[in-house]
């Protein structure tokens, strides 16, 4: 189903959030090496929907939910989070780069869409993206540290 509203995004940037951070919780208790680091992950992910709450909630009027500022499709930000057994590090590593890259693009397409209607949620999706995009840039140095 194709997001149209503020709320709708607001939603979805939670949900990917959660999942995302019980990724990264699972990966802190798997992995110990980088315990610290995954769990550091989890305790970001939670200020990244309170920052994003905050500006929409901020700004938020009839106008925004009725505009239909987005037409986010859900499923281009889907991504897999299960982890077995046998899965390794360097795959766990593979799997979160691939996690925030949908991630970092689901923050960008809907900061895109909505600048047109309102500075504060777009700047707050912007301001997301950047942080998660150095984190992408920590996992792919992790991974080049594997090979």
């Amino acid at each position: 189903m194709i997001i149209h509203t503020c709320s709708g995004a607001i939603s979805l940037a939670k949900e990917l959030e959660t999942k995302s951070s019980q990724f990264y919780e699972s990966l802190s208790q798997k992995f110990t090496k980088e315990k610290d680091l995954f769990a550091s992950f989890t305790k970001e992910n939670q200020g990244y929907i309170t920052e994003i709450e905050r500006a929409y909630y901020g700004v938020i009027t009839d106008a925004f939910e009725g505009c239909f500022s987005f037409n986010l499709n859900p499923e281009e930000y889907h991504f897999q989070t299960d982890l077995d057994e046998k899965t390794g590090y360097s795959e766990a590593l593979a799997k979160s780069i691939e996690m925030e890259e949908k991630i970092i693009k689901f923050y960008s397409d809907a900061a895109e869409q909505s600048k047109s209607l309102m500075a504060d949620v777009p700047r707050a999706f912007k301001m997301v993206a950047k942080k998660r995009n150095h984190r992408l840039m920590t996992l792919k140095s992790l991974q080049d540290e594997k090979r």
